[in-house]
């Protein structure tokens, strides 16, 4: 049984960054109620650190100023080298398309990732696509480079955040960056998680990961998560938000509570792997992580824009700009050994939200306050379902 565990922040140290971790509000992760998400039989956690992944880095400011401005930004990269002359193969699934997912069509047609792939709040999209595409271009090898396809995934975080005000500068995207590091990753209201909100309550960036057991090929799947969207909250089946009040037509059925939730907002899900797979399953790897959001209670609102980006960080299948070969030879995971690796996808997507949530504090911002997930009742809910152990 996994013990209760209190997990530090990554440092990820900026001038730009306000850092909302403390000993007294991140306490609490989905592995310290042992919550039950994990298949012992199929995988396990990895070594306590929800993102740790070869050569995978993120990147975090995050933004707060005044009464109003509640945004940031968060960057993946999946290695630390030049990603445009040496990208990795990635696939993305769209689970409701009511989002602004730059650089789509083209890992679609591709199958490649060739910049690191950022997340932020929606308006923010456009210029967060330009000052990456700079951040690219100037990298040295890519003096003769005349196409960029950057990746930016993004939520609405207009309830809390002046997203009009397009508050996130070039600047925060290079320092995101140039910051990442691997490692323990800060999670809850942090970085493109600020604004967030999840379930009627306070949301924001989380991750998870699962390692498979050697005879399954050993390798680990870890999951980043930007909630933002809604339903009902359900937690290892046990259903907290309907017990807390506050969950998707709590009105419109005449339920009693004190919370609302409207359900939209939009969900983005990278899945990072060290298995060896092309862009086809790799896509598959990401449909999975709809799946881990179902069990955590999502309506799949039509206002609700889900994604999943997931790439492979196997170092035999990079994508060499310099070779230019008609032909090449790789070896990839067969179909008949992707079971294992997508059910390691579903519980690492699930428990990651949960991290995003259970990280998360009271945020006020535009006008407006949305509380935390009120840890203690939550506790008492899971324990009175026998939900965890």
């Amino acid at each position: 049984m996994y013990g209760l565990q209190v997990l530090g922040c990554s440092d990820l140290s900026t001038s730009h960054v306000v850092r909302l971790c403390s000993k007294d509000n991140f306490q609490y992760t989905a592995s310290r109620f042992t919550v039950g998400t994990e298949n012992r039989d199929s995988a396990k956690r990895s070594d306590g650190c929800h993102y740790r992944r070869p050569g995978v880095e993120v990147g975090q400011v995050t933004i707060i100023q005044g009464d109003n401005v509640r945004t940031g930004v968060t960057a993946v990269l999946p290695h630390s080298g030049n990603l445009y002359r040496e990208k990795v193969p990635g696939g993305i699934f769209v689970g409701n398309g009511y989002g602004k997912l730059t650089g789509s069509t083209q890992v679609e047609e591709m199958g490649s990732i060739e910049t690191p792939i950022l997340l932020t709040n929606t308006t923010s999209v456009p210029d967060i696509a330009a000052a990456l595409t700079r951040y690219i271009l100037a990298l040295q090898g890519n003096e003769e480079v005349l196409s960029v396809n950057p990746v930016v995934g993004e939520t609405n975080d207009g309830y809390l955040n002046d997203i009009r005000g397009f508050h996130v500068t070039r600047e925060d995207v290079f320092t995101a960056i140039r910051n990442a590091r691997g490692g323990p990753v800060e999670e809850g209201a942090v970085g493109a998680g600020t604004g967030t909100v999840a379930f009627g309550w306070k949301g924001g960036i989380g991750t998870s990961s699962r390692k498979l057991p050697q005879a399954l090929g050993g390798y680990t799947i870890g999951v980043l998560v930007q909630t933002n969207f809604g339903g009902v909250l359900t937690i290892n089946g046990a259903p907290v938000g309907q017990e807390l009040g506050q969950y998707y037509l709590r009105n419109e059925l005449k339920q009693q509570g004190t919370g609302e939730d409207k359900a939209d907002g939009s969900c983005m899900m990278i899945i990072a792997t060290d298995a060896p797979l092309d862009a086809r399953n790799l896509k598959r790897l990401a449909a999975r992580a709809w799946l881990g959001m179902a069990r955590a209670g999502s309506s799949a609102s039509n206002g609700s824009g889900d994604y999943a980006i997931a790439f492979s960080t196997a170092s035999s299948l990079r994508i060499h700009s310099s070779d230019k070969s008609l032909t090449g030879h790789i070896e990839t995971l067969s179909n008949d050994a992707m079971s294992p690796l997508f059910l390691a996808a579903i519980e690492a997507t699930e428990e990651a939200i949960y991290n995003s949530m259970f990280r998360a504090v009271t945020m006020t911002g535009n006008g407006h306050t949305v509380e935390a997930l009120p840890i203690d009742k939550t506790v008492q809910i899971l324990r009175e379902h026998r939900s965890i152990r």
